[in-house]
């Protein structure tokens, strides 16, 4: 009996070791590996912004995150960049809008010009099922099936099931009621915000904070 409890405390002991050693090596790697993971997310967004506005030459003269109730009632964050181009014109703004879709959050950045109308869009990040919910990325996009390019979601985008003007993406009509959500919310967010100052002390400023 006395064995066994040696043998018993020994096990923990090296258990114990291995969890603080692998513990530690985890640590060190995830210190490592986040600079470049934190890099490449902002790379994404910025070529992601560039996209949605469908401009090259433009920069974020003010960021804002706002909390609204979306359709639903749940309570929602959204990020909104004010952009402008290099004489400070404001161009609208690029806005990040999150809802649940078919397999997980579904997280959209769309472009609107100063006037509300969509300039472009695309997927930060999805679950959704490959070859389904998945194509949400080109389905909605300009000249596709279910283009929403330059129209304005002040009256709700919803799918033609739903009385709709929006065709859904073939079988996946969850995903596409929740992206269309996701954009109508990202709308009324924007639309909610006051337009960057166009000044380059808006620019300075943002970035200060």
């Amino acid at each position: 009996m006395k064995k066994l409890e040696s043998s018993l405390l020994n096990m923990v002991l090296v258990l114990t070791s291995v969890a603080v050693i692998m513990g530690g090596i985890l640590a060190f790697v995830n210190h490592l590996t986040e600079g470049p993971i934190n890099d490449q997310k902002a790379k994404a967004l910025a070529d992601g912004i560039k996209n949605v506005m469908c401009v090259d030459n433009l920069k974020v003269a003010k960021t804002d995150t706002v909390k609204q109730n979306d359709a639903k009632g749940k309570e929602m964050t959204y990020i909104i960049y004010q952009i402008q181009d290099a004489q400070n014109k404001d161009l609208g703004a690029a806005v990040e809008s999150t809802t649940g879709g078919f397999g997980g959050d579904l997280k959209v950045l769309v472009g609107f010009n100063p006037e509300g109308n969509i300039l472009g869009y695309t997927l930060l990040e999805h679950a959704e099922t490959p070859g389904l919910g998945a194509k949400a990325d080109k389905w909605f996009q300009k000249g596709e099936k279910g283009d929403i390019i330059g129209k304005s979601p002040a009256q709700p985008l919803t799918v033609s099931k739903d009385g709709g003007q929006v065709d859904a993406i073939t079988a996946s009509t969850i995903t596409s009621r929740a992206f269309l959500l996701a954009v109508n919310n990202a709308y009324n967010a924007y639309k909610a915000t006051p337009a960057a100052d166009a000044e380059t002390g808006a620019t300075q400023k943002v970035k200060e904070d």
